[in-house]
């Protein structure tokens, strides 16, 4: 690793560290966590006191591929509407969202308000 790389990715950790210090996620309230790639997208609700995954999307799901089409903010908003939807199954309304150390724009930003739009409160 040359040094940019390593400021980069110190960069990196600290920004995504600086978030997760403010957010913690609870039985009652789960942190919903974003990853995303180059082409997909994954969120999981996380209850941290238990350590254990509620709820999981992906675009790489092979029953989402069927639904997946258009470009990757039309894809982030279709996964944000099954989020709220698993959520709502499993009796969730209110979860506090962590964006890792991605900006709240593009399909970060439409991901979260597609989950917003199912009916679940940040």
């Amino acid at each position: 690793m040359d040094r940019q790389q390593k400021n980069r990715s110190r960069k990196r950790l600290r920004v995504m560290r600086g978030v997760r210090r403010r957010v913690r996620g609870s039985s009652s309230k789960p942190r919903l966590s974003v990853s995303r790639s180059n082409k997909n997208l994954a969120c999981q609700a996380i209850d941290d006191q238990a350590g254990v995954t509620v709820a999981f999307v992906s675009s790489l799901e092979s029953a989402q591929k069927g639904e997946l089409s258009g470009t990757k903010t039309d894809r982030a908003k279709v996964l944000g509407g099954e989020m709220a939807k698993r959520l709502k199954e499993k009796g969730i309304e209110r979860v506090v969202f962590d964006r890792g150390w991605y900006r709240y724009h593009g399909r970060i930003k439409a991901f979260a308000e597609a989950v917003r739009e199912g009916g679940i409160v940040f």
